[in-house]
């Protein structure tokens, strides 16, 4: 979640692959329906495996061959070799990689791509897996195991969760006459709060359309307004519904009220925050391992409860076992070993700005003691809502993103812009429809 336009580009180039990939998929000798012969512990012959993962920002370069090195210390059998590289590249390299069985024993991928590396016969199936390592959804926060599903199977095992949260600059708020202590919690106080801002002179909330912000802002406002993206069998997009106009209006009137300038730049709210320029700026997790935030006095509270119900957005990563041509089960054996034991051993995961997965180790009370500003992001998982599950789902997704930078630059209304989006992606999802199945 480091790269904001390297993930994009990700979302773009698998989609672009999926039509070559559909056309050879008999190449390989497993399929989708093949499964991992999982153990926790791992009994069979010593085996070298293979670790593909997208963490190349901020702490995981170092701490990922930290943990490697440390499983493969207490693993005399298993000898885990990790490869970092762009989540773009990633995507680009793996599915012709395990075409030509030269692809990783185990990776990583984010949840709206699980069901398209399924979709295309790239993934054992890990059914098995979450049984032989003990796993139910209720070891996860409530919908993530979903993420990892296609077509009634389970392809993706939870790694990590990254909800936004609500940043604050306390010197802002001071300068404004304002309590730093006693943060906005729903719409009514976030409104005084940004009236008491404007009239110190300060723009309280830079609102923006890009993927990063003002995207995830919006899906968080629809679900509290009570809206959806799509339709339960994601045949059709519903993100232009009542729910939605509100959400986006509500974006708007932030610039139409003085709330917010216009034409934010990209990162440019979270720039302004650090540059004591703003109040408050809905973001990720990740930006707790800001360096830059550091130097600021801030702190980060629940997003406010703008709508009817509470919600807020949040990504997902999850663990994958690539259906490699001709690949070795003892290798998926021992992939499955491995990712257990990183489960297991996640607590310093949170270093990287992400949240470990597995209830037991986010909710040790030491996980806390060692990372006090995560709190409000770890309450919020109660009712965080992961990436919507359909294969190819990512373009249609990019519509979302079009219609709301439309109408936060004053191209469209929101209505209007909403209206285009949605009626594109649904045309998008029917390709899909006609392309992956599932």
């Amino acid at each position: 979640m480091k790269n904001p336009t390297l993930r994009a580009a990700a979302a773009v180039a698998i989609l672009g692959l999926g039509v070559s990939l559909a056309a050879c998929s008999g190449g390989s000798s497993n399929s989708a329906s093949d499964s991992v012969r999982a153990e926790a512990e791992y009994s069979g012959p010593q085996v070298d495996i293979t670790f593909w993962n997208g963490w190349t920002g901020g702490a995981a370069p170092v701490l990922v061959p930290q943990l490697v090195a440390e499983f493969n210390e207490t693993h005399p059998d298993i000898k885990v070799k990790s490869n970092a590289m762009e989540w773009a590249d990633i995507t680009q390299k793996m599915p012709l990689a395990i075409k030509a069985g030269k692809g990783p024993d185990v990776a990583v991928a984010h949840g709206d791509d699980v069901a398209t590396y399924a979709a295309q016969g790239l993934l054992l199936k890990t059914d098995d897996v979450v049984e032989a390592l003990g796993y139910d959804e209720d070891d996860f926060p409530e919908g993530l195991m979903d993420a990892g599903q296609f077509d009634d199977s389970q392809y993706g095992v939870p790694w990590s969760v990254t909800p936004l949260g609500l940043y604050i600059n306390k010197d802002v708020l001071v300068k404004a006459g304002l309590d730093p202590e006693t943060a906005p919690t729903d719409q009514k106080s976030y409104l005084a709060a940004l009236e008491a801002l404007k009239a110190a002179g300060v723009q309280g909330e830079w609102a923006d359309g890009y993927v990063f912000t003002g995207t995830f802002e919006f899906e968080s406002l629809l679900w509290q307004f009570g809206g959806e993206l799509f339709n339960e069998d994601v045949t059709e997009a519903t993100f232009n519904s009542e729910a939605g106009v509100k959400a986006l209006t509500w974006m708007t009137d932030l610039i139409e009220k003085g709330y917010s300038p216009a034409n934010v730049a990209q990162d440019g709210n979270i720039n302004a925050l650090i540059g004591g320029e703003t109040a408050f700026n809905w973001n990720g997790v990740w930006q707790t391992t800001n360096e830059a935030l550091q130097s600021v006095d801030w702190t980060a509270i629940p997003v406010p409860q703008i709508g009817t119900e509470k919600a807020v957005w949040s990504s997902s990563t999850h663990w994958m076992f690539p259906a490699n041509k001709n690949q070795d089960p003892d290798k998926s054996a021992a992939a499955a070993t491995f990712v257990k034991w990183m489960n297991d051993n996640s607590a310093e995961w949170a270093s990287t700005g992400e949240l470990p997965a597995q209830n037991t180790v986010r909710e040790d009370p030491a996980l806390l003691t060692d990372y006090p500003a995560l709190a409000p992001f770890l309450e919020q998982l109660e009712y965080a809502r992961y990436e919507t599950v359909s294969p190819g789902i990512t373009n249609a997704m990019a519509e979302v993103t079009t219609g709301v930078n439309e109408a936060m630059l004053g191209k469209k209304s929101p209505k209007e812009a909403l209206d285009d989006a949605a009626e594109k992606a649904t045309q998008l999802l029917k390709q899909n429809k006609a392309q992956y199945g599932g």
